[in-house]
């Protein structure tokens, strides 16, 4: 998943719930692809104990990206930065990335137009996790999720939409629900990634890198292609990044 704090859903402007087919088209795939495949428990057909583990590892292996085999010109291998954008490791891990999607990918979609931000979202997303493949290029960890591709909306909405209202609610300070503006929010959530990537191990986990990747090639790409043109306003509540829970496989 994207983030590190709970999160708190607040009341927000009419574009927030805008038609955004795009966005709404990714979240329904990505929740197919998701009940149909092993991790979501529900077809008895993959077994269940240790016949589903295997399942699920199986699977996370065959659409997911593994590091050590994209850079050994394995066959199909340079397909999985883009099948794994749609592949979650648990239910956590998906309704995290999708709430996250919903949130800000309707709006980034809305200023970008629809073909654009399909684009932006699979082309963002792709190199993120080519990113985090290249920097632990010896790994056999699979790396599935969405989350390299909602960073990079993440990085788009901050320098789009810079008076946007984030409600939070934060561990250090009680949980008490808080507003504060993107331009305020969304630097200090990347910040965190970047302290977190320090910290990250090799072994299973959240795969923090690939989080900064995205987040500052959507950043990028906002700036080259809108920096001409006045960034919007928006000052309804969107919610602040929910807490994290590491787990299998590598997810971002």
């Amino acid at each position: 998943m994207i983030s590190n704090w709970k999160v708190t859903v607040g009341g927000a402007k009419r574009s927030l719930w805008g038609p955004a087919p795009v966005t709404y088209g990714l979240i329904a795939l990505c929740c197919l692809v998701f009940l149909v495949g092993p991790a979501s428990g529900l077809d008895p057909a993959y077994g269940s104990g240790g016949a589903a583990l295997a399942a699920q590892r199986a699977y996370f292996h065959r659409w997911g990206v593994v590091p050590a085999e994209l850079f050994a010109d394995s066959p199909g291998a340079a397909l999985t930065p883009a099948t794994a954008l749609f592949v979650h490791g648990s239910w956590v891990h998906l309704l995290g990335n999708m709430l996250f999607l919903y949130v800000f990918g309707v709006m980034t979609e809305e200023r970008m137009g629809r073909v654009q931000f399909l684009l932006f979202y699979v082309g963002c997303g792709y190199l993120a996790l080519l990113g985090y493949a290249a920097a632990n290029a010896d790994s056999e960890q699979s790396l599935v999720g969405a989350s390299g591709a909602i960073s990079a909306v993440l990085g788009a909405f901050l320098f789009l939409f810079p008076g946007a209202r984030v409600t939070s609610l934060l561990p250090f300070l009680f949980f008490l629900p808080l507003r504060f503006p993107a331009w305020v929010v969304l630097p200090f959530w990347a910040a965190l990634q970047w302290l977190a990537a320090g910290r990250a191990s090799d072994g299973p986990g959240v795969a923090y890198l690939a989080h900064l990747v995205g987040f500052g090639l959507g950043l990028v790409f906002a700036w080259v292609r809108f920096g001409r043109t006045t960034a919007v306003s928006s000052r309804g509540p969107t919610p602040g990044p929910p807490a994290e829970k590491p787990g299998q496989p590598d997810r971002e």
